[in-house]
């Protein structure tokens, strides 16, 4: 029998199994639920998975008409000093990863310069839209274009996504300026990231409200970039990755994910601390959905 508690069981046994770091898992498969929690559902650092909050809050901004994926950063930050060819640069190619700039920066990491974003764009453009390079920079520069039309994009997007969602007051890691990381560094519990995770799954919808459009949720994992790396890691999209088997996910590091099957309407959310083998927990995640 295919339930939320079968694939749970699949996967509570695998982890154990494999003495795995998780600290808990939540499967949704219709509208059926469970989970198990290996210790207390505390707020964690999502790291990467902060990436697609991020892009929610992009498709949010697009339905709203305050942004499309076709807007530069010349256009939504004017006072930028820009590389060569950085005027191409699109809110496309910072979700996609595809800016063609040279700057891997992640949130780990210090942040020396006085101003991030302006550090990233005034380097070359190596051709926007074809080459590939994955960092958090790319995401926190996309949410700095946002934030040139909102505000403050956690309390911008406090009303739109995680009030109706019930997330109280979450918090978001952020740069010396003040603005949110956006690539990494939003802390929610295990069952809070649940709750994105049925948004995702029922293309921008919570419970019946429309949260965000179901054309930018099925943007998100439609038209993949080949990124050069080796298996569920060789395609990216909107701040989502292909696979394992038929699904997509958000991934972060340390074995944050939310692994969507949209075939088998379900859901499997992990939050965990799995320095070495974190990509496991996905794959036992996807293989327990595959029956």
């Amino acid at each position: 029998m295919f339930s939320a508690a079968s694939v749970l069981d699949r996967i509570v046994t695998a982890i154990d199994d494999e003495k795995l770091g998780a600290y808990g898992v939540h499967v949704l498969v219709a509208e059926d639920e469970a989970q198990h929690r290996w210790r207390s559902d505390d707020r964690v650092n999502l790291y990467s998975v902060s990436k697609g909050m991020s892009a929610l809050a992009a498709g949010i901004a697009v339905d709203e008409g305050l942004l499309s994926l076709d807007t530069t950063v010349a256009e939504a930050l004017p006072e930028m000093r820009l590389g060569d060819g950085g005027e191409s640069v699109t809110l496309r190619h910072l979700l996609t990863m595809t800016s063609g700039i040279d700057f891997a920066w992640f949130g780990s990491q210090a942040a020396p310069w006085p101003d991030l974003a302006q550090e990233m764009l005034r380097r070359p453009t190596r051709g926007a839209g074809e080459v590939y390079q994955y960092s958090d920079a790319s995401t926190y520069v996309a949410m700095r274009m946002l934030g040139a039309r909102v505000g403050d994009v956690r309390d911008w997007l406090l009303p739109r996504l995680f009030e109706p969602l019930d997330i109280h007051n979450p918090q978001w890691h952020r740069c010396p300026q003040g603005w949110i990381v956006g690539g990494s560094g939003l802390e929610l519990r295990t069952e809070e990231l649940a709750r994105i995770g049925r948004v995702l799954r029922d293309r921008g919808e919570w419970k019946g409200r429309r949260i965000v459009s179901a054309p930018w949720i099925d943007a998100m994992h439609a038209e993949w970039v080949v990124t050069g790396w080796d298996g569920d890691s060789a395609r990216y999209g909107i701040a989502a990755w292909a696979g394992p088997r038929d699904g997509w996910r958000l991934d972060g590091l340390y074995g944050q994910y939310v692994y969507v099957a949209g075939e088998r309407d379900a859901v499997v959310t992990i939050t965990a601390h799995e320095e070495t083998r974190d990509h496991r927990l996905v794959q036992i995640a996807a293989d327990a959905v595959a029956g």
